[in-house]
């Protein structure tokens, strides 16, 4: 099963964003996009250039941007706000948790630039907090897709669903791998079927993912490969199913180890399925400056640390 998964061109997930934010301006007229003055970071010029009066530049203020966008949401409107994965999450909490999750706003918070892939800005830019900070507002939805492909499908899917939505993708050229349109909110995707240990990923990390579960079974290992690409709610039926076969689970996420995807894994299967398990995550650190792949090496998120980390609860 892993041979579907190869690619031939790079691309940002923020760029999956960006086109289908350019055609939910022309197939839905509830649509409106607001920014926090980062038009091009966030791909969406197609989308003002086509609807300017679905548009709303709050500027460097995004906790009015989150006011506004509850506001419009009052209307009927399905307002996404757009802007820096910090900026969307750590300088905004108050206003997501009192404007926005607590009255059940159909807002959807779109935030790139995540992780430590946002490289050369540095440690105030990459926040890794966000997964946490977010799953824990009270039906709050977490996505955090893997790839272009996969961030265009979840931002026309968040469109029709309804509640708050955190949609958390990234900046940097990434491989293009999954098939267009595979995606369902809270639904996990099996990608490979394996019996000795189970791999989950999620964002960035699971072509990182994709590329380790190679090596692995071309050693001799067998591994059940999982996206979760939603990480609230959580897809528990497939996780525990396939740790029920495996016996054995590791996590990668670009995220802080506390707060992230496999806090929430632990969780589930300390509660039903108690297994060992692994995290390959951000071991409470902040970032730095640098290359997103020499960073990835550094903080024990490469794709030898996934290898070995699976390779330790042989």
């Amino acid at each position: 099963m892993l041979d579907k998964y190869t690619y031939t061109e790079k691309k940002a997930t923020r760029d999956g964003f960006g086109a289908a934010m350019t055609e939910l301006g022309r197939e839905n007229e509830k649509v409106v996009a607001l920014c926090a003055d980062l038009i091009g970071s966030l791909k969406i010029q197609k989308f003002i250039e086509e609807n300017p009066q679905r548009f709303f530049q709050v500027g460097i203020a995004e906790a009015n941007m989150m006011g506004i966008a509850a506001g419009l949401a009052t209307t009927g409107m399905i307002p996404f706000t757009s802007t820096f994965a910090n900026f969307s999450t750590g300088r905004v909490y108050d206003q997501i948790r009192q404007s926005i999750a607590y009255s059940h706003k159909n807002v959807k918070i779109c935030a790139s630039h995540a992780g430590l892939t946002l490289g050369e800005d540095g440690a105030t830019h990459q926040i890794l907090e966000d997964v946490g900070m977010m799953k824990m507002l009270p039906g709050m939805t977490v996505i955090n897709p893997a790839d272009y492909n996969q961030t265009k499908a979840a931002t026309k899917a968040i469109a029709d669903f309804k509640g708050p939505v955190y949609l958390r993708f990234g900046r940097p050229g990434w491989p293009v791998f999954m098939p267009e349109g595979e995606f369902e909110i809270g639904k996990a995707i099996l990608m490979n079927e394996g019996s000795d240990i189970t791999l989950i990923a999620t964002g960035h990390m699971l072509w990182y993912a994709v590329e380790a579960a190679r090596k692995l079974e071309a050693e001799g290992m067998s591994v059940e490969l999982i996206n979760i690409h939603t990480i609230k709610p959580l897809d528990e039926e497939a996780i525990l199913k396939s740790v029920k076969k495996t016996g054995k689970c590791v996590v990668a996420e670009e995220h802080q180890r506390n707060g992230g995807l496999g806090e929430s894994v632990a969780g589930l299967l300390a509660r039903n399925h108690p297994s060992p398990m692994a995290f390959v995550a951000v071991n409470d650190s902040f970032g730095e400056s640098g290359k997103p792949s020499e960073l990835l090496d550094k903080y024990g998120l490469s794709i030898n640390d996934i290898i070995a980390a699976c390779k330790n609860l042989r």
